[in-house]
């Protein structure tokens, strides 16, 4: 559907506090999943949360959207009525969002809570050179939301050096096109163990961008990299000069997993959750630390000497 143009009101501010994470990444990284799996967790904190579609061409949603910008304009139109591709139309529905920002605002003044979850469109472009999406955020900022960007990376591209420090720079890229607090997440990190065989490294390696000569050394030993060298070693040196890149791991099916990465993103965004909540976190904090004590003890059952 298509919509009209309206007046924006840049100077509105809100009495409480809001809230929200932007969810991003490239397709088929999770996010659809990561924004269903979370609302789900944060009901178990007795966090209230909304959810917002803002991808105009997602129409396999795992939850149901309590804002969705498909009621406003959709790929599918935009491709019918201008002859457009997937990536223009896409593009276009942003910009037209960015117009019409104010229809945004006005969906998410109706929400009862003052949490949002934004499940956003994976084309890379939209956030690392195209401006609209970088506006859209910077209104919300400037109208008092206290926002984190979580940038999720499928960790399969830790298995080749060369996908790796494609990762880095894209990363670091989007985190200087967005500014805003930023959390990079190595998404279906339950799936390392498929890559063990291939990973040069141990986990921390990736999550934490220890030192990068050592990625500089597995990339030259990948065929046909020898002469690139020049260019890894800028790269390498780029991404360590800016020192903001870094991972946290994520297993959408595990609370634990789930707790750490809302520690993360409620720092960057400052949330202060109630006395309720609290008692909730503790609760699931203790149940979760059970539980990885127990697979510990599992695992020197079956290996002593693990």
């Amino acid at each position: 559907m298509l919509a009209t143009n309206h007046s924006v009101q840049p100077n509105l501010k809100y009495s409480n506090p809001l809230y929200a994470q932007l969810v991003i990444g490239p397709p088929g990284s999770g996010k659809t999943t990561y924004c269903h799996k979370v609302h789900e967790f944060y009901k178990k904190l007795e966090r209230k949360a909304t959810v917002v579609n803002l991808d105009p061409a997602n129409e396999q949603m795992l939850y149901e959207p309590s804002i969705d910008v498909m009621k406003l304009i959709t790929v599918e139109d935009v491709m019918e009525h201008y002859n457009l591709g997937p990536n223009g139309a896409l593009m276009y529905c942003m910009e037209f969002l960015e117009a019409n920002f104010d229809w945004l605002l006005e969906q998410l003044k109706t929400s009862p809570s003052n949490y949002f979850i934004f499940d956003c469109p994976g084309q890379v472009e939209l956030y690392t050179h195209h401006r609209s999406m970088a506006n859209i955020f910077g209104k919300l900022e400037s109208l008092g939301y206290h926002l984190c960007t979580v940038h999720l990376i499928d960790s399969h591209y830790c298995s080749e050096p060369t996908k790796f420090i494609s990762t880095l720079m894209l990363s670091l890229n989007t985190m200087l096109q967005m500014g805003l607090p930023h959390v990079n997440v190595l998404s279906k990190a339950d799936l390392f163990k498929q890559y063990d065989s291939k990973l040069h490294f141990n986990l921390d390696f990736y999550t934490d961008v220890l030192d990068l000569d050592y990625l500089l050394q597995a990339l030259d030993d990948a065929p046909g990299m020898k002469k690139y060298a020049k260019l890894n070693a800028a790269i390498v040196s780029m991404v360590e000069d800016y020192g903001l890149v870094s991972f946290q791991p994520l297993d959408c099916n595990s609370d634990s997993s789930l707790l750490r990465l809302k520690n993360l993103i409620d720092k960057a965004n400052g949330y202060v959750y109630g006395a309720a909540e609290e008692k909730s976190v503790n609760t699931l904090l203790a149940c979760a630390v059970g539980a990885e004590t127990q697979n510990e003890r599992n695992k020197k059952d079956v290996d002593p000497y693990v």
